[in-house]
């Protein structure tokens, strides 16, 4: 299906575990606040975050959240999902009714 390229040990260190890493990783994909407008419609930035949260949820042996964000991936890469409205905006609209 596809190569793999295997990292040196020593890239990888054997003090962390594989949910540790998955961690690590999803929180560097995840979408800061203040970098919302400028990814919100980039795919491959909503991808990559429902996705390295998708292994989170595995690792936490948590299959139902993790195919949720999964199928949430699959959403931005094949592009049946669109960017959801502002957050401050809805905010705004919450507190003014």
């Amino acid at each position: 299906m596809f190569d793999i390229t295997p990292l040196s040990t020593n890239k990888v260190p054997a003090e962390f575990t594989d949910l540790e890493l998955a961690q690590a990783l999803a929180e560097r994909s995840a979408i800061a606040h203040q970098n919302w407008h400028r990814l919100k419609g980039n795919r491959q930035a909503q991808a990559k975050q429902q996705l390295t949260s998708a292994l989170v949820f595995l690792l936490k042996d948590q299959p139902q959240a993790a195919l949720q964000h999964l199928e949430q991936a699959t959403g931005w890469l094949n592009g049946s999902l669109v960017s959801p409205p502002c957050p401050d905006a809805q905010k705004k609209k919450v507190t003014q009714d």
